[in-house]
Parts: C-alpha cells; sequence; structure tokens
C-alpha cells in the first residue's frame, strides 16, 4: 500500500462564477472557501493551494440574517492617534461591496502564507458583468 503524494504539477485549476444574488454573506463565504482550497476535490492536500478561481458577481446584491446591517462593523486605522474608524454593513455595501465578500472569506481562511496566496484567486464584482470570459468559467448555482 503506498501513500499518495500530490505534486505541484499535478495540480489542475478551473474557474467558476457565483452569483451573489439574495445569498447569505456567510454560507456564501463558506462555499467560497471551499473551492478556493480544492476541498471538494478527491485529491484534497491541506498543505498545498491546489484550489480554483473563483469570480463572484453581484456583490451588492448579498443579503443578511438579523440587524447586521446596522450592528456589523468594519474598523480600519489611519496609524494616527484616534484614528480608528468605523463603518457599518450598510454604508460598506453602498460604497465598497467587493470588501464585504472578500473580508468574510479572507477570515475563514488560514492566517498564514498559504491563506494570502489563496486570497488572490478570489475575483468579486459588484455588478453583473466580468472580464474573464475568456477563461471559459463554468457557472455555480448555490
Amino acid at each position: 500500500m503506498k501513500t499518495f503524494v500530490l505534486r505541484k504539477e499535478d495540480i489542475q485549476r478551473e474557474w467558476f462564477v457565483i452569483d451573489a444574488k439574495g445569498q447569505t454573506l456567510g454560507r456564501l463565504a463558506s462555499k467560497i472557501v471551499q473551492l478556493l482550497r480544492g476541498k471538494h476535490k478527491p485529491t484534497y492536500t491541506p498543505h498545498l493551494d491546489m484550489g480554483d478561481f473563483v469570480i463572484v458577481i453581484n456583490a451588492d446584491k448579498i443579503q443578511v440574517t438579523g440587524r447586521k446591517l446596522d450592528q456589523k462593523m468594519y474598523y480600519r486605522h489611519s496609524g494616527y492617534m484616534g484614528g480608528l474608524k468605523e463603518t457599518s454593513l450598510r454604508d460598506q455595501l453602498v460604497r465598497h461591496p467587493e470588501d464585504v465578500i472578500k473580508l468574510a472569506v479572507r477570515g475563514m481562511l488560514p492566517h498564514n502564507r498559504l491563506g494570502r496566496k489563496i486570497i488572490k484567486k478570489l475575483k468579486v464584482y459588484a455588478g453583473a458583468e466580468h472580464p474573464h470570459q475568456a477563461q471559459q468559467p463554468k457557472v455555480i448555482e448555490l
């Protein structure tokens, strides 16, 4: 009995399109993470970046449950004293809807160099159009 070890040369990547219209933020993010990490493949290896590319469209049309639109806050700091800024989810969806999905996915990835490499394969767009038609992405229904 030999142990199967996946090599970098054997990794095959695909492109997927996910329509975020009407999807719940957390459930959508967990499905995206599975595709990005490659957990849907039978040859999944935890220490390798073997996932696929994911394109998310209609990021501005996601839904959240409860009162998260007003209660969930995003924080950033300017680096100066008293420079902590906070933005609610409602304001963030108006200004930068792509960042909402990216931050949700990033929180579910490993917090190391593997996670930083994986997050680069996520492409998020606020509208229904994306510039990746040449890759012939497959549409995934959630």
